[in-house]
């Protein structure tokens, strides 16, 4: 390999370790959630579709456009399909028009959704997982059009909906 090729190699991997923002790092120091969800492959595969599995255990991706929660404005939780944990609000989810359902914040205060750097795909993007079971969601990116800055583009199929019966939702 060229002298050259190599000094661009690793100026990208500086720059995209740097861009992490603060709290991307502490969140990935931060301790998981105890869990009891460390199950076998085969466990995963009974437990879940598999259209969920493959998203969920396998890092996959549901086509643009057809999750049932892209489209799914009623008042409630959105929980991880495969743990139950509660990851997002009714109150977080916008319209992003991306295909995908999307949030601009997680429940918990960064407890429940982990973020992990993910080079994949010749692109420099940050992975979100549930904290608890570690199942893939989907990515963040900092093009949110709230006061966060911030899209949680999640996968339908690694969600779960509990609605509310009354209008207030805490966070």
């Amino acid at each position: 390999m060229k002298k050259s090729a190599f000094i661009l190699i690793l100026a990208v991997y500086f720059n995209a370790v740097s861009c992490q923002t603060s709290s991307e790092k502490k969140s990935e120091t931060k301790k998981p959630m105890e869990t009891s969800y460390n199950k076998s492959d085969a466990e995963w595969q009974k437990l879940l579709s598999p259209e969920q599995y493959e998203v969920l255990r396998k890092k996959g991706t549901e086509r643009p456009g057809t999750g049932i929660y892209n489209n799914h404005f009623k008042k409630g939780f959105y929980t991880c399909a495969g743990c139950g944990t509660e990851l997002f609000s009714s109150e977080q989810k916008f319209d992003s028009h991306c295909g995908w359902p999307s949030f601009d914040g997680e429940l918990g205060g960064g407890d429940r959704v982990r973020k992990i750097a993910d080079y994949s795909h010749g692109m420099i993007r940050t992975e979100i997982v549930c904290a608890k079971c570690g199942g893939h969601l989907g990515h963040i990116f900092d093009d949110g059009p709230t006061a966060t800055g911030q899209r949680y583009c999640v996968n339908s199929l690694s969600l779960g909906f509990k609605e509310t019966v009354n209008d207030s939702i805490q966070k």
